[in-house]
């Protein structure tokens, strides 16, 4: 599944469509794919793992799930969920779902929760965990509630850079190594950006599908970790467990 700092490579890649008029319109969606005839995309937005395509007085929301593509200016072989043709190129999108918001987008997304937006409160995210104090740090950092954006390679980089044990408790982690948590899940989304970018991700990578720690020279273990039962990989003897 896609993370934020991926979505918000989409929305750089498209901006050759923002204020474009839509000539034709096809797909299997089950949305009425009539209603985007015709119609002048007005923004491009996203939210944590929502790319948003806003028109005046609604907005298609695209969501990706765990084996979404999609296609600039060419086409896959399967038929799309949802393609766009311009005068200046096309847009398609494969095996996602597709929805559409009406009215403003704003009644829908906190942006505050979104850890790569400008208006991302680091203060709110902390308010949200304290009510979650005996929910593993593994599955707070997925809540898209709270950190919008963040999946699980984040999550894994996060906790090890912090020296958290991903089976943590959120509320016996002392309040300084939570701050950082919170902190490096918006640090590490932008360095995330910076490195896919230059498609050098994966040789930054400390934690995630590792075998080694490279602080303590000791087996990183993995686990399905929370109830959320996602991949977790850590090292047992410098990602302190707190609960």
């Amino acid at each position: 599944m896609p993370e934020g700092p991926s979505l918000m490579i989409l929305k750089e890649e498209v901006q050759q469509f923002s204020g474009k008029k839509i000539i034709e319109v096809s797909g299997n969606s089950a949305i009425d794919i009539e209603r985007l005839q015709d119609k002048i995309i007005v923004d491009f937005k996203t939210w944590g793992k929502h790319f948003l395509i806003c028109f005046d007085d609604f907005t298609v929301k695209i969501h990706l799930l765990m084996f979404g593509t999609y296609r600039i200016n060419e086409r896959k072989e399967i038929k799309p969920r949802l393609s766009m043709i311009f005068s200046n190129g096309e847009l398609n999108f494969y095996t996602c779902s597709v929805k559409i918001l009406e009215g403003d987008i704003n009644q829908y997304y906190d942006w505050r929760e979104d850890v790569m937006n400008e208006k991302w409160d680091s203060k709110k995210a902390k308010q949200s965990l304290d009510k979650k104090p005996d929910e593993m740090i593994c599955d707070a950092i997925l809540d898209q509630n709270i950190f919008s954006g963040v999946g699980n390679i984040i999550k894994n980089e996060v906790l090890y850079r912090c020296r958290i044990h991903p089976e943590s408790l959120v509320g016996k982690i002392p309040p300084k190594d939570l701050k950082n948590i919170i902190n490096e899940c918006s640090i590490y989304s932008f360095e995330f950006l910076d490195w896919k970018k230059k498609n050098e991700l994966k040789k930054h990578w400390l934690a995630y599908t590792k075998k080694e720690c490279k602080r303590c020279n000791l087996p990183i273990h993995k686990k399905q970790t929370g109830k959320r039962s996602r991949r977790s990989f850590f090292c047992t003897n410098c990602q302190k467990l707190h609960i």
